[in-house]
């Protein structure tokens, strides 16, 4: 019997098996993080994942990446669902 895998961190397999609901679930979770970062004042302290290591960033910088992640998220989709 297998493990269940947890729910924030999707199995190859999962996203294979839908990957409009995976990229779903992506665009969403990058839509919040954007929201949360528009609401910190600009004197909070950020990290960013790279790798399996956190950074120190801006907020501003934090926001860009967030919005080049959902960019592309949004254009596989866009990508998935004409190929249908």
């Amino acid at each position: 019997m297998a493990a269940p895998s947890s729910p924030s961190v999707p199995s190859i397999s999962a996203s294979a098996d839908d990957p409009k609901k995976y990229l779903l679930k992506q665009i969403r979770s990058h839509e919040i993080a954007i929201d949360e970062l528009n609401n910190l004042s600009s004197s909070r302290a950020v990290y960013q994942k790279n790798g399996n290591i956190f950074f120190c960033t801006s907020i501003q910088k934090a926001k860009a990446s967030e919005q080049r992640q959902l960019d592309s998220a949004k254009a596989k989709l866009q990508k998935l669902n004409s190929a249908q």
